[in-house]
């Protein structure tokens, strides 16, 4: 059986099962399965060894059951990066793109710029920010051991400098650094524990931890912005799209300015950002 009839047929098979994007799904696992692209699949003429077909179906069931394509594929783009991802880390997202840009802008015309990205995951946010700065000092943090070598794997094999290191918020960031960071950024946990129950199976595999926390980071990040940021450094967080007023409201009272809540593409408030006074 040709790729092409693979992909209609299991295409129709995680329909029936309620997977959203049912063919986008089938042309990633069978082009995993492979070791080829969408392009690589449809050029292809044999079909499938008996091997590669039992391993397709076992997929195909995984994903079928909950598991997020992308602990399957083993990869997930952020902008221009293809990231490894894997169970027990936290997926990233588009929303988190949005995120990123923002921090980003941040920095203009800043030069040798610092950066911590602060519960880093897979390591999306500080490798972007040193993929587009490369004169910039980048630093990650994560409570997870587990995440903390995904991201320094995918540092590795991206050609990015990037310091990851174990610990709690701050607390692995060399103390010299105390107000000469020109960046704080995080995408914490930020989900009310009420809410976890309510959460699609798929979104459930990640780590519970990674997931919820409601907006305790957020204000963790607050009372360090003026011990850690240097004169006119932003704090940009990524938050609920019912925490916008909450978290603002916290960023204003710790004396930020230029304080925002930016929306994401949904128009659903997403990220907030203010600076240090200069």
């Amino acid at each position: 059986m040709r790729p092409s009839e693979v992909i209609r047929r299991s295409t129709d098979y995680l329909e029936r099962h309620g997977v959203e994007s049912p063919r986008e799904n089938a042309e990633a696992i069978l082009a995993q399965c492979l070791g080829t692209d969408r392009a690589g699949l449809y050029a292809r003429r044999e079909g499938l060894d008996q091997t590669t077909a039992r391993r397709f179906g076992r997929a195909l069931c995984r994903r079928c059951s909950g598991t997020p394509l992308q602990y399957i594929t083993g990869e997930q783009q952020f902008l221009d990066l293809r990231l490894t991802v894997g169970r027990g880390v936290f997926i990233p997202r588009p929303e988190t793109e949005g995120l990123v840009l923002a921090a980003l802008e941040t920095l203009e015309g800043v030069p040798d710029p610092v950066a911590v990205d602060v519960g880093t995951g897979s390591g999306a946010i500080a490798l972007f920010l040193k993929h587009r700065r490369r004169d910039a000092q980048v630093f990650a943090t994560d409570t997870s051991a587990e995440a903390v070598d995904l991201a320094r794997s995918n540092a590795r094999r991206l050609g990015l400098d990037v310091d990851v290191r174990v610990g709690n918020i701050l607390d692995p960031i060399p103390k010299a650094l105390r107000g000469r960071v020109s960046l704080l950024v995080s995408n914490p946990p930020y989900l009310a524990a009420g809410e976890y129950d309510s959460l699609p199976p798929e979104v459930r595999a990640e780590p519970y931890e990674a997931l919820v926390g409601g907006t305790g980071v957020h204000r963790s990040l607050v009372l360090a912005a003026s011990e850690w940021l240097a004169p006119s450094g932003w704090l940009v967080v990524e938050i609920g799209e019912t925490q916008g007023r909450e978290v603002s409201g916290a960023f204003r009272r710790a004396s930020l300015q230029d304080v925002e809540v930016l929306p994401d593409l949904a128009s659903r408030d997403r990220v907030v950002r203010g600076r240090l006074p200069g």
